[in-house]
C-alpha cells in the first residue's frame, strides 16, 4: 500500500472547514480502495499567522513542504491583511518556488448545478482550463518610481518565456491529442504588442507538432463574450496567468458558482509537491456558521487522486456529487439546502461508500 503525506494548509476564513470535508473524503476513498492511503500534517499558516508574527508563513516553509508528497490549501484571505500580502508571501511564494507552472482548472457544469445562462445544458459546458501558473503578469517584476510625488510611476512588467510559455502550451496540447478534444488558445496579442504576439507565435510553433489536434485562438474578450454566449465551442483552454485567472472565474460563474469551482497547482514532473486548492476565497463573512460548501474542496482532493495515479477516484467524486445535486438532501445553503458542511461531506462519504 502507497501512504502519501501530505502538508496541509487549511488557512483563513472558511478554509478550516472545508479543509476538513475534503481530508474526511480522501480518508475514505483510501479505506475504500485499499491501494493507498493518506498521512496529514497540518500547518497554522495564513493571515491569522500573519497577525500574529507579520509573516504569512516562515521564512523555511518551502523546506519544510518540499518533504511531502502534495499541499492541500483551503483559502487565504482576511479583513486587516492586504490582498497583495496574503496571495503573495503563501500562495504565489508555493506555486513559484515549486515551480507549479500548470493551473489545471475544470469547468462543468454538473448535473443538477444551478446555471445563469437559459438554455444552456449540462453537455454544454465542459472545459479544462490550462493557466500559465508561474510566470506573466504575476512574475512580480516591475518598479513603483518617484514615489509619493506628482511624477509618481508604477511599471508592472509581465514576463513571459519561452521555456514558460512553451511547456504550459505542450502540456494543453498533449491532453487535447490525449482527450481528443479541441485545444482553444486566448490571448491580447492586438494590444500586448510583445508578450502576446510572442505567446500566439510560440501556439502556432508549437501546434506544427500536433497536426491531429483541432486549434482556435481568441482574444480575451471575445473568449468572455463566447463563454457566456456559446461555451460548447471551448473544450481545452490555454491561456496566461492573468487571463486564466479572469475567465476561470467566469467559468465558475456560468457553472454553479464557486462552491463547485476546483483547482490544482501542477509540477508535472514531480520534483516538487503539487499544491491543490478550490478556487475560492475565504469568506470571512460566513466562517464559523458551518454552512461553507466543501464541494469545491471534495473536487480538488479528486484532482489529487488523478494527479496520483487513480482518475477513477476523481470521476466517482464528481458523479457523487452530481447525485447529491439532483437528490438535494444534503447541500449547503448557496446550492438551495439547508445542510451544514460536515453533514454533507458526511453525505459524500456514504454515497462512495455505496
Amino acid at each position: 500500500m502507497k501512504n502519501y503525506n501530505i502538508a496541509v494548509i487549511a488557512g483563513d476564513g472558511i478554509g478550516p472547514e472545508v479543509i476538513a470535508e475534503a481530508k474526511k473524503v480522501l480518508c475514505a476513498a483510501a479505506e475504500i480502495d485499499g491501494r493507498f492511503s493518506f498521512s496529514f500534517t497540518d500547518y497554522p499558516w495564513g493571515c491569522e499567522y500573519y497577525l500574529k508574527t507579520g509573516e504569512m508563513m516562515p521564512k523555511d516553509a518551502l523546506k519544510t513542504l518540499g518533504e511531502y508528497d502534495a499541499i492541500l490549501l483551503g483559502a487565504v484571505g482576511y479583513p486587516g491583511v492586504p490582498d497583495h500580502i496574503s496571495l503573495r508571501d503563501l500562495l504565489l511564494e508555493i506555486r513559484h518556488g515549486f515551480d507549479e507552472y500548470i493551473n489545471l482548472r475544470p469547468v462543468k457544469l454538473l448535473n443538477g448545478a444551478p446555471c445563469p445562462l437559459a438554455g444552456v445544458r449540462p453537455e454544454d459546458i465542459n472545459m479544462t482550463f490550462i493557466r500559465e501558473n508561474s510566470e506573466g503578469e504575476y512574475a512580480g517584476s516591475g518598479a513603483w518610481l518617484y514615489k509619493d510625488s506628482p511624477e509618481e510611476v508604477v511599471i508592472q512588467n509581465g514576463v513571459f518565456s519561452r521555456k514558460g510559455c512553451e511547456r504550459v502550451i505542450r502540456y494543453a496540447y498533449e491532453l487535447a491529442k490525449k482527450e481528443g478534444k479541441t485545444l482553444t488558445s486566448v490571448s491580447k496579442a492586438n494590444a500586448l504588442n510583445y508578450s502576446m504576439v510572442f505567446w500566439d507565435q510560440i501556439f502556432a510553433e508549437v501546434g506544427r507538432e500536433y497536426p491531429e489536434v483541432e486549434t482556435h485562438s481568441l482574444l480575451v474578450d471575445a473568449a468572455s463574450m463566447f463563454m457566456v454566449k456559446d461555451p460548447k465551442r471551448f473544450q481545452i483552454v490555454v491561456t496566461s496567468n492573468l487571463f486564466g485567472d479572469i475567465l476561470t472565474d467566469l467559468g465558475a460563474a456560468i457553472a454553479g458558482g464557486m462552491g463547485l469551482a476546483a483547482g490544482a497547482n501542477l509540477n508535472p514532473e514531480k520534483k516538487y509537491p503539487s499544491m491543490f486548492e478550490p478556487i475560492h476565497g475565504s469568506a470571512p463573512d460566513i466562517a464559523g456558521q458551518g454552512v461553507a460548501n466543501p464541494l469545491a474542496s471534495v473536487w480538488t482532493a479528486g484532482q489529487m487522486l488523478t494527479f496520483f495515479g487513480y482518475p477513477e477516484w476523481e470521476e466517482r467524486i464528481v458523479g457523487a456529487i452530481e447525485r447529491m445535486l439532483g437528490e438535494k438532501k444534503a447541500l449547503t445553503p448557496d446550492m438551495g439546502g439547508s445542510a451544514s458542511t460536515s453533514e454533507c461531506g458526511d453525505e459524500m462519504v456514504r454515497i462512495l461508500a455505496e
